[in-house]
């Protein structure tokens, strides 16, 4: 449901903005589906940037949910020292551009604002040939069969983190998921045990996260010292921290030579360009925190917000347990097990649809490109709307329901269920994220029983690019 402060900011804008006719098909008698109207934007908020921006930051899934009941399926909404971002809520258009030319729309150009933090080596902010070569090199330790070896870490890490839960007090889930996907990190993406580096590297990491969750250092215009205190510095204080580390721990890795690790620092670092060439530092670092990032924060978010749909769905909740009995036979969770946990297959893609941690994904025009029967301009951004298409009724009826039963042996249309992005900017740890969720949802359902301190609906926050739920998922042990 829509806000109340958010219905009345838009209602507001009828009294200040009238939109006129729409532009007109260039030819009426041909005037449909697949005939472009003349160049413009579609309509939107006339809002001034830095409104909608607050408005995007501090109530982000209702303010989109009432821009298109305004104004549809397309609609222009606007960020200071952004270019116009125009929004598709259709998966017709999804298609188009997930679809489209890589020499029209660079994904890469669309992330630059995240280049601060991920750095500018980051596969995210590549475009064109160096994109592709990039996650060439990328690919191998997330492919399908790398995953079976990570499977003894994430069940350990998540058991080790479920005996430390405490039984008197509650405590919130999400906090709990950024511990155990950081520590996965930590051990099958750098490969790292329990010890000084180990530890080290961890806590500079929280930091690293901590100071990236604040949306203020996104808006260019923010980005100041203010005498070390500000957002900005923090982030960049942060990041250099990691930086530090990291290098330390590449040299060190070197001088020991190949050992045939199987987690993905490992790999990498004994990856070649198709040249030859090693990867240097600097695009290690990048890629790495990239990794990090992508992969920590997102997967806790995704699992918290999962959780609290089944716990307030007995019946869910219930039908999982049951599954986990069949086919565990009380066994500990292993590899061979994940393959037949269909129904908790089927939740987790539920709770991917209902709550996508990402808004949208976005692209930037570089060439004149229609989409949707819009000829827009080069120079303006297109953003699949993740959140607005996975609640439409016409794909989902009654979009607001969590039912996993939609599912179940069912196949979706990559432009109607994208949570991870799509087309080939998919995202590359997508495999590894789901992986991970399987096993440690499968612990914590078989390992404890939970229970939600309060039943209402969680809102969602906006941490950076992400969206959590506010309240962090209190929970308490039965």
């Amino acid at each position: 449901m829509t806000e109340p402060a958010e219905a009345s900011i838009l209602d507001a804008t009828r009294a200040t903005h009238d939109p006129g006719p729409r532009p007109r098909a260039t030819n009426d008698a041909d005037a449909g589906p697949s005939t472009a109207r003349a160049t413009a934007l579609p309509r939107g908020p006339r809002l001034p940037a830095v409104v909608q921006a607050l408005h995007l930051a501090l109530r982000p899934t209702a303010y989109l949910e009432a821009c298109r009941r305004r104004f549809g399926d397309a609609f222009t909404i606007r960020f200071p020292g952004a270019p116009p971002i125009v929004a598709f809520a259709h998966p017709d258009a999804v298609k188009q551009i997930f679809t489209g030319g890589t020499d029209e729309l660079h994904a890469g150009e669309a992330n630059g604002q995240l280049g601060p933090l991920l750095g500018w080596h980051s596969l995210l902010l590549l475009d064109g040939e160096r994109h592709l070569e990039e996650r060439r090199l990328l690919m191998p330790p997330f492919h399908g069969e790398r995953m079976q070896a990570y499977a003894a870490v994430m069940r350990d890490v998540t058991e080790g983190a479920i005996a430390r839960w405490p039984r008197s007090r509650p405590f919130r889930f999400h906090d709990e998921m950024q511990a155990v996907t950081l520590d996965v990190i930590l051990r099958a993406v750098f490969g790292l045990e329990e010890g000084e580096e180990y530890a080290q590297l961890r806590e500079r990491l929280r930091d690293l996260v901590r100071a990236a969750a604040n949306p203020l250092w996104l808006v260019p215009a923010l980005r100041v010292k203010l005498g070390g205190l500000s957002p900005w510095t923090r982030l960049l204080r942060a990041r250099r921290e990691v930086e530090r580390i990291l290098v330390a721990e590449f040299a060190r890795r070197r001088a020991r030579g190949p050992d045939g690790g199987v987690d993905v620092l490992s790999m990498l670092l004994e990856a070649r360009y198709d040249d030859g060439r090693a990867m240097a530092d600097d695009e290690l670092v990048d890629e790495m925190i990239t990794l990090l990032l992508a992969g920590h924060e997102t997967t806790a978010t995704a699992l918290a917000w999962t959780l609290h749909h089944v716990l307030r769905t007995p019946a869910v909740l219930a039908r999982l347990r049951a599954e986990l009995d069949v086919v565990l036979a009380g066994a500990p969770l292993a590899a061979e097990h994940l393959v037949r946990l269909e129904y908790l297959d089927a939740v987790i893609k539920e709770g991917l649809r209902i709550n996508p941690v990402l808004d949208d994904v976005g692209r930037l025009v570089k060439k004149p490109v229609e989409i949707a029967g819009w000829r827009l301009p080069a120079g303006v951004a297109v953003a699949p709307q993740i959140h607005l298409v996975h609640h439409r009724e016409d794909l989902w009826p009654e979009p607001a329901r969590f039912d996993p039963e939609r599912f179940v042996g069912a196949r979706t249309s990559p432009y109607a269920f994208f949570p991870f992005g799509g087309g080939v900017r998919r995202c590359l740890g997508m495999a590894f994220a789901l992986y991970e969720m399987k096993v440690v949802l499968a612990c914590v359902i078989a390992g404890t029983e939970l229970r939600l301190v309060a039943r209402a609906p969680e809102r969602a926050k906006r941490r950076a690019i992400t969206l959590a739920p506010a309240g962090g998922v209190r929970v308490e042990r039965a």
